[in-house]
């Protein structure tokens, strides 16, 4: 499995209109589901008037959990084309909501899932993608005599030091790059055992 996963660092904003109908929609980095329900609540109060407020969202660096809603348009003519940008992207922590202004023209069902993609395509469009690193973190407990072994690997390896305590007894705390876990993990178990 890949130890990198792509987001957006900021987000961005797209827009589609069709038959007088307008779609806004807007990309958010997000981290978890109580910050998606206070972006959502923002949404449904700033555009109180509009007909749907629909949106899609992943999470986690595995990708397996996420949502679509249609917010009252036809089943899956709104969340499911939202949700297949953002995998055809390969996106995750992230959420686009898409608002729609009624224009007064049906468009069908799908002249619906048309707009709902690209307007999450522009958004998506205009927002900073980055790769980001899954990290392990490693919590190591050892004897004062052992830092400079501990720290020669820490230099080595070059983990990012979370916390760490000095006493009699030391505790480290050290955020790596998953796949270098447990070659991390083995070095630093050897140190207790020389």
């Amino acid at each position: 499995m890949s130890d990198e996963f792509k987001t957006i660092k900021s987000g961005g904003e797209g827009y589609y209109t069709d038959k007088r109908s307008k779609f806004l929609a807007f990309a958010h980095h997000v981290s978890n589901v109580d910050e998606i329900k206070d972006i959502l609540a923002d949404y449904r109060k700033k555009y109180y008037d509009a007909r749907h407020v629909c949106y899609a969202y992943m999470l986690g660096p595995e990708r397996t959990e996420f949502r679509a809603n249609d917010d009252g348009e036809p089943s899956s003519t709104a969340g499911k084309p939202i949700l297949g940008q953002i995998n055809s992207n390969e996106l995750t922590d992230i959420l686009i909501v898409v608002v729609r202004y009624y224009g007064g023209v049906n468009l069908g069902t799908s002249g619906l899932i048309v707009a709902y993609r690209e307007a999450a395509a522009d958004a998506i469009a205009h927002s900073e993608i980055e790769t980001r690193q899954i990290e392990e973190v490693i919590t190591y407990t050892f004897a004062y005599p052992m830092m400079n072994d501990v720290m020669r690997i820490v230099k080595e390896m070059q983990p990012r030091i979370v916390s760490q305590t000095y006493d009699n007894t030391c505790e480290i705390r050290l955020s790596i790059r998953k796949s270098e876990a447990e070659q991390l993990k083995n070095r630093l178990s050897k140190l207790s055992f020389e």
